[in-house]
Order: structure tokens, then C-alpha cells, then sequence
């Protein structure tokens, strides 16, 4: 979108390999515009999701799309998390965040139904549905003559000197340059232009619960635990829906293929990755004990309800219906590190969004502006 707007004319065909736009982590998150609470001052991810919020809500203004900006209310639940709370608030201040610090006659007062010691209130915090973001998105790039070409998945990519070419089913695409954003493909896209890639994307899958309808009123903020500082997951919490509704999760569950939204999915290519990879092997060992967990959560419906009921002690089992799940490209590096800021690689005719998880969806303007601007600066091309 911001390709067409900033070069007028330019001839630019958006290849997407399923049969609709926003199929994976764009339509299956949790709908949540972040504020940039959590992430390292001077990092990509701080800084693009601080302009993320103010790009993504003037986007929403300006094409009718459905947002609110109720804020967020990270919760401490016992003693030892309060000091996290307290580190969580500084680098909040330190991200150039409107926040406050809550006590616990004030955690229940903003929210009679929630137990808390005390709390974070982030107020920039956001509610959208990203699926209607991306249409907008795709409906303007094709306004300016732009091609969206869903069902085309791209099998082999050669650069040369002169161009690229893409093998997409039984037809070649020629292009001068490729960009590529392809999510929990995004390795192996990568890989097949030639960028020398250290990492590889393992997959986990985020399973929602969500609540009745008699439970639609009752938070008036997003709810967030305090997270593991050791971990890029922000835990479950109860999330109120654009649609009105609200859902309760996600966890972090490793998933067994790519795009594997059930449990039962599973891919053997994606196993077979994961297991030879060094990466793969050493995160498994490090997170042992919390990968377990996640597990027995995620088959135990008992233990998942009570990680909610630590901050929401009225909730029931029978509040919990199912709801679609999604699946976080989480990249690993060879040395079994987790990438918590966002990657980009280039070769000399193509740029590689490699790591955009979380909060992706809430920067994604401003990374197609980094990326529109390198563009600029790598191929030579000329702005309006």
C-alpha cells in the first residue's frame, strides 16, 4: 500500500498462496492494538509499535474501519510478581507511554470483577479486527492498479543480475525486485532467494477460549497477567472482541506443523525441520519445564480456566467454549536463542520481512514504511 503511494505507477503484484487475504497470524491474533508496554527501549519493536498505535488508529479513521481505544490493565496477582509490575511501569515511562500505576483498592474499583494486588493501566491500548485492516489495505493498492493474486504460492525463486522469477503453480512471475513477507514461511522463502539465513521459524499455536454472552460486560479493560520476563509470551488474558464478545487466552503451545490450528495437525516436513535443527533442540531444553506446562494446559481444560481464575476467580469451565486458535512464526537462532525484535534480510534485488511476531499487526505501517524507505535507498527507486 504505502509501495503504490509513495511511487506512483509503479507496477506491483501482491502474491498471497491461499485463496483469501489475512488466512494465518494477520486474522487469527487477538485483535489487540498494542501500546508497546513490554519491549526493549531503542528496539524496532518499541519503536514501531509506539507509531503503530497513532498510524493504525488514524488508518481505521479514515476508512471506516471499527476500533476502540480501551486501554489495558496488566495485573499483579501475588507479591512476587508486584516487583516485575513495578519494572513493567518503568520501561513503559522509559517507551514514552500514558500509563499508571494502580493499587488494589484501585484495581478493583476500575474492575469490581478482577482480584489483583495491584496494576499497570496502559490507556492507548486498542481493540481492531486486522482481517478488515488488511482488506482496506488490499482495496487501495488495487484503486492504484495494483494485482492481489490469492491462491498463488510461490515454489521457487531465482534472482539474477537482471530481475527475479517466481514459479507460482504452473505460471513464471518476472519482476525487477521481490519483498517478501511470508509469516511462518518466512525462512524458507528466504532461504530459496539466498539469504544466508541463521534461524529457522518454529511454530507455536495460541489456543482462545471464548466467553458467554452473559460475560460480555465483564471487564471494561483488556486483562493481562504480569508476564515471565524470560519468555516473548504475554500469557493468558481476557481480551475484549471488536464484535463485542470477549475470549480468554492465548497460551504458547508448541504445534506440530506451521500452520497447525488444531491439535491434531501435523506436518512432517515441519517435524522433520524442527528435530534437525540445533536451535529447535536446545530452546526445547532450555524451556523444558514451562514447555510442559503449556501442554497440560493446553489438554487440560481444568488448568487453562485456572490461570484465568487467578486475576477472574468467577469464571467456570462452562463459561469456556471453543474458539479458533492461531499460530505465532516465533524465529529461533541456531544457538537456541528466541529473536524478540523484529529481522529483516535483503540480497540484492530482495528484502525479507525474516521476524514479525507480535506486535506486528499493530506496526505494520510502520514497517512498510522502513521497508518502502529501504527500498528507496537499495534499489535506486525515485519517490514522488
Amino acid at each position: 500500500m504505502q509501495m503504490t503511494e509513495r511511487f506512483p505507477g509503479i507496477s506491483v503484484a501482491v502474491l498471497e498462496k491461499e485463496p483469501a487475504l489475512a488466512r494465518h497470524q494477520t486474522g487469527r491474533n487477538s485483535g489487540v492494538i498494542h501500546a508497546g508496554v513490554y519491549y526493549q527501549p531503542g528496539s524496532l519493536k518499541a519503536q514501531f509499535c509506539r507509531e503503530g498505535v497513532e498510524a493504525t488508529t488514524r488508518f481505521c479513521c479514515e476508512h471506516g474501519i471499527a476500533y476502540e481505544q480501551c486501554g489495558k490493565l496488566l495485573v499483579a496477582t501475588d507479591a512476587g510478581e508486584l516487583p516485575r509490575m513495578e519494572a513493567l511501569y518503568e520501561r513503559a515511562r522509559v517507551n514514552g507511554l500514558d500509563v499508571e500505576r494502580l493499587d488494589k483498592a484501585e484495581v478493583a474499583r476500575r474492575e469490581p470483577r478482577i482480584r489483583g494486588l495491584g496494576g499497570v493501566l496502559v490507556k492507548t491500548t486498542g481493540i481492531v479486527d486486522y482481517a478488515q485492516v488488511a482488506k482496506a489495505m488490499a482495496d487501495m493498492v488495487a484503486e492504484r492498479g495494483g494485482a492481489i493474486l490469492t491462491s498463488s504460492e510461490v515454489a521457487h525463486i531465482e534472482e539474477t543480475p537482471s530481475g527475479v522469477t517466481l514459479d507460482v503453480g504452473r505460471d513464471r512471475i518476472r519482476a525487477q525486485h521481490v519483498i517478501a513477507a511470508a509469516g511462518l514461511q518466512a525462512d524458507r522463502i528466504a532461504r530459496l532467494c539466498g539469504v544466508d539465513v541463521d534461524f529457522r521459524i518454529v511454530p507455536f499455536r495460541g489456543e482462545y477460549y471464548r466467553l458467554g454472552s452473559d460475560k460480555d460486560h465483564i471487564v471494561n479493560h483488556l486483562i493481562y497477567p504480569i508476564p515471565d520476563p524470560a519468555l516473548p509470551f504475554l500469557g493468558v488474558h481476557l481480551t475484549r472482541m471488536i464484535g463485542g464478545y470477549v475470549t480468554v487466552g492465548p497460551n504458547a503451545v508448541l504445534a506440530f506443523a506451521r500452520e497447525g490450528y488444531g491439535f491434531g495437525a501435523v506436518s512432517l516436513r515441519d517435524l522433520r525441520e524442527m528435530a534437525t535443527f540445533p536451535g529447535f533442540r536446545k530452546v526445547i531444553r532450555t524451556n523444558l519445564k514451562s514447555g510442559a506446562l503449556e501442554m497440560a494446559n493446553s489438554l487440560l481444560k481444568s488448568r487453562y480456566l485456572a490461570l484465568c481464575r487467578r486475576y477472574c476467580p468467577e469464571l467456570e469451565l462452562s463459561d469456556l467454549s471453543p474458539y479458533r486458535s492461531g499460530v505465532r512464526a516465533q524465529a529461533v537462532l541456531a544457538d537456541g536463542t528466541m529473536v524478540h525484535d523484529f529481522l529483516i534480510g535483503e540480497t540484492d534485488r530482495t528484502i525479507h520481512v525474516l521476524n514479525a511476531p507480535s506486535p506486528a499487526a499493530t506496526s505494520s505501517i510502520p514497517i512498510g514504511r522502513h521497508i518502502t524507505r529501504l527500498a528507496e535507498q537499495k534499489f535506486g527507486w525515485k519517490a514522488a
